[in-house]
């Protein structure tokens, strides 16, 4: 009974409840999957849509695919899914080569952006369907149906068509009908992406429960950056089918492997400055638009332990870790402010610095009270760089030198 103390539910009869009997049926379900060198070339094309994928994925780990539009991430969930053909490259499910296996044989359940439910049928129907092609028990389907709509809340909906239903109650009944069948593994693809802002905040926080009291293996699309860093375990950060980098959440946005990474990690995006990276007989500093800048004790040694020479970079720092000085000195750059965004508990500043775009994020508790609604356009202010958040990447590959 574990699982009902957990989730703070009741058994709704005598014996094993709802929950507990979903916790036992799940506790069979363990799910690793394992991509090697996955590919996919669509008929007549000149480039792979996705190019030698790799990733290893534990049982319960909940991963996220994401990257811009047309970066092969929901092609790689449909190859997982079978629903598009592998070109090249092996899928394991546990310990079975899944290349050639039918989609309804691999034990997986797809969420959709589309919801795709039944127009015709109820929720409660809609969710028992699958459960009725496998010829199951009324009483099982019951079970699980039932154990379903309260996660998700839906309870009081179960006698109700789709079309009756909020666009956020839709998606409910779409994972509900995936939950159902208890799956090896769930693949969500942009599930939330149809709904607005508020929705798709708190439908966020809805599958962070839904992980929690469902433990199995998940893998979610989605363009969200704010989605990947709140959901996954690990990310999976692609561009133009290829994998620019895997990590934890905290590794993507404070280690980018590169340029690309650094860039679409982060909201607003990493600032980047052409700059020159000198080593001199008291170390490392860099040299930005006129400002020298030290750096700090563990990026000296970092670059030391890689022998690094001077030479050009490009440096990278976030808005969040810019600094505004009240005075000039030899770190500084100056900068003037076009636009000035007061977002309540900071103000975001849109700077022209040596004819770049700069974004500056700066908390109101920073500022004197007559800049506190804002800095007027064509101000002047200095800004410069913390010694120990900045990055630096190769100006041909783009590539994180440490």
């Amino acid at each position: 009974m574990e699982t009902c103390r957990k989730v703070g539910r009741v058994p709704l009869f005598p014996g094993e409840g709802v929950f507990a009997e979903a916790s036992r049926l799940r506790s069979f379900n363990m799910a690793t999957l394992n991509l090697k060198n996955i590919v996919k070339t669509y008929p007549g094309a000149t480039e792979p849509t996705v190019h030698d994928f790799n990733l290893d994925i534990a049982d319960k780990e909940f991963i996220v695919l994401v990257g811009p539009s047309g970066c092969g991430k929901s092609t790689t969930l449909r190859m997982i899914a079978g629903l598009e053909e592998i070109t090249g490259g092996e899928l394991y499910i546990g310990d079975t080569l899944m290349n050639n296996v039918e989609p309804k044989d691999r034990d997986i359940a797809m969420v959709f952006q589309s919801y795709a439910l039944y127009p015709h049928m109820t929720v409660y129907d809609n969710m028992a369907f699958a459960l009725k092609l496998r010829h199951m028990s009324k009483e099982d389907i019951d079970k699980r149906v039932r154990w379903a709509a309260e996660i998700l809340d839906i309870t009081s909906y179960l006698d109700r068509k789709p079309r009756a239903l909020s666009g956020g109650q839709r998606q409910r009944v779409a994972i509900g009908r995936a939950i159902v069948r208890e799956p090896k593994v769930f693949l969500m693809d942009e599930p939330l992406s149809n709904l607005d802002a508020k929705l798709r905040n708190a439908m966020r926080a809805e599958i962070i429960k839904l992980r929690q009291r469902v433990d199995t293996t998940f893998i979610y699309v989605t363009h969200d950056q704010t989605e990947a860093m709140t959901l996954g375990d690990r990310i999976v950060i692609m561009k133009d089918g290829w994998v620019m980098q895997i990590g934890t959440p905290q590794e993507v946005f404070e280690h980018p492997a590169n340029m690309f990474v650094a860039g679409f990690i982060g909201m607003p995006q990493m600032n980047f400055f052409k700059a020159e990276l000198v080593r001199d007989a008291e170390g490392f500093h860099v040299e930005c638009n006129g400002a020298k800048m030290a750096l700090s004790a563990r990026l000296q040694k970092a670059l030391a332990e890689k022998d690094y020479e001077s030479r050009s970079i490009v440096l990278g720092c976030r808005p969040e870790h810019m600094v505004m000085k009240k005075a000039a000195d030899e770190s500084t750059m100056v900068a003037t402010v076009d636009v000035s965004e007061m977002m309540g508990s900071e103000i975001h500043l849109h700077l022209s610095c040596h004819e770049q775009d700069v974004v500056v994020r700066i908390p109101t508790t920073e500022l004197e009270e007559s800049q506190r609604g804002g800095l007027t356009f064509g101000t002047e202010i200095n800004i410069s760089f913390p010694q120990d958040l900045v990055h630096m990447f190769d100006p041909e590959t783009e590539a994180n030198l440490l």
